[in-house]
């Protein structure tokens, strides 16, 4: 059941050449289908006179030549304006120069065929202003400044010691952020002045009531309702656990047995679910991971599959991971990990395996916000996602990069650098992290990273420099 997108692109092209040969009469001169590209949405390395910008093949076929068209006044490019040709290939990536400062410039991809020209969407940009762009300057806000493991509570940030820790929130009522501490099975709590304290015993196991005596296996994901609830994957017992502002712990869904099956209360059955999310509703939301599915808890208590291909029956769910875009269980995702919302209610999913930060609205429909099969440059294996009161994404991946994507969908690397593991303190790509797992963001717009492998909170004040 599981999709290949090469074998899928291949096949297609095989039935279209096919029909495109044997629909044609004796005598009569094949006509090739117009191409149909599109753009990719995101925009990188903008500067006052250069972007980077990628296109892709759509729904044809007998491509001759592929590139981006542009202009800074025309707002439906075309090849009569500025175009560059780039390389032919399923998908490209084409850097552009030569561009003004702060002007607005209109975009397309274009592919050509015997059967014309064909052009995707429009979408803009604009040329920076200045040189200067935004940065993080990373600082230890908890845990060792050596990388040392251990389970020490302090006044002083510091002084305090994580081990793994692999899941950051910011709790807007308490005003304290919540860390999920994995090898040491507990829930810790920051204050934003660095004070490190532990709400649970450090035991693996299922048991609910009292905070101080409730006990977990892998927290994972925290998300925050109006009241001050904390919503959370207990990843490792395949459980949704809800803390009230009180400190009284329950199962909301599921039980130790993994698997996928939806209902109410105990029925329900999540394979290492790992990320929560609440919408405006009340309903809760599931990055449920190995089943590669996205689930929805309603404020009754009812669980079902939102989003995310469901295996037929005899197969196991855990071997359908694929990469689709459509609504709901037509969609295709494959080990989603980390989730955020914006301020209409969409979601965005860190889709792991796919190197893509997909976007579900509040109808079920999925799209590739960034990144991508096509892409698969541009994201690598996103592990968590905030966004703040703008509408701006920022994205921490397993190689060691804190990403953001600003609302105009352009992505500045903030701090760290691709596949490069360390720990070190400084300026965007002077910075180090290893295996970053999460982020979140406080009201005054300070990033926090859960830095897995150096046992610590890592803090990224951003600011353009």
């Amino acid at each position: 059941m599981k999709k290949s997108l090469q074998g899928t692109f291949l096949i297609i092209l095989f039935i279209a050449a096919m029909a495109f040969v044997t629909g044609c009469k004796k005598g009569e001169t094949p006509v090739a289908p117009i191409p149909e590209p599109v753009i990719n949405p995101v925009f990188s390395e903008l500067t006052t006179s250069s972007v980077v910008v990628g296109g892709r093949i759509g729904t044809s076929n007998f491509i001759k030549e592929v590139g981006i068209c542009y202009s800074s006044s025309n707002q439906k490019p075309t090849l009569s304006d500025t175009f560059v040709k780039d390389t032919l290939a399923a998908s490209w990536i084409t850097q552009i120069t030569g561009l003004a400062a702060n002007t607005t410039y209109y975009i397309r991809a274009y592919a050509i065929s015997d059967g014309g020209t064909g052009y995707s969407s429009v979408t803009t940009f604009k040329t920076n202003t200045t040189a200067a762009v935004p940065r993080g300057t990373v600082t230890t806000f908890a845990g060792s400044p050596t990388g040392r493991a251990g389970f020490v509570n302090s006044t002083i940030g510091t002084s305090a010691l994580f081990d793994a820790p692999n899941a950051i929130a910011f709790n807007p009522v308490s005003n304290l952020l919540y860390v999920g501490d994995s090898f040491n099975n507990s829930i810790r709590t920051i204050s934003l002045t660095g004070y490190t304290n532990t709400t649970n015993d450090a035991v693996i196991g299922l048991t609910n009531g009292a905070i101080s005596q409730a006990k977990f296996y892998g927290v994972k994901g925290f998300a925050f309702d109006a009241q001050g609830n904390v919503y959370f994957a207990d990843l490792g017992n395949n459980v949704i656990r809800k803390m009230t502002a009180a400190g009284d712990v329950s199962t909301l869904a599921g039980t130790s047995i993994p698997g996928y099956k939806n209902g109410e209360g105990s029925v329900v059955q999540f394979y290492n679910p790992s990320a929560t999310v609440v919408d405006a509703s009340g309903n809760l939301f599931v990055a449920d991971r190995s089943n590669n599915l996205i689930r929805k808890i309603t404020s009754a208590g009812v669980t079902s599959t939102f989003a995310g291909y469901v295996a037929p029956t005899g197969y196991v769910q855990t071997n359908v991971p694929g990469y689709n875009d459509a609504n709901g269980t037509s969609a295709y995702f494959n080990y989603p990990v980390a989730m955020t919302k914006d301020a209409a209610d969409n979601i965005y999913v860190a889709d792991y395996k796919n190197k893509a930060i997909r976007k579900i609205t509040p109808k079920g429909d999925v799209s590739t916000y960034a990144g991508g099969i096509y892409f698969s440059t541009l994201i690598g294996n996103p592990t968590g996602l905030v966004m703040d009161a703008q509408g701006n994404l920022f994205i921490t991946e397993t190689g060691g990069r804190i990403l953001e994507i600003t609302k105009d969908m352009v992505l500045y690397v903030i701090a760290g650098a691709a596949n490069t593991t360390g720990y070190v303190n400084g300026v965007g790509a002077a910075a180090r992290f290893n295996s970053p797992q999460s982020v979140t963001i406080d009201t005054q717009g300070n990033l926090y990273v859960a830095d897995f492998n150096n046992n610590a909170i890592r803090k990224v004040t951003v600011a353009v420099q």
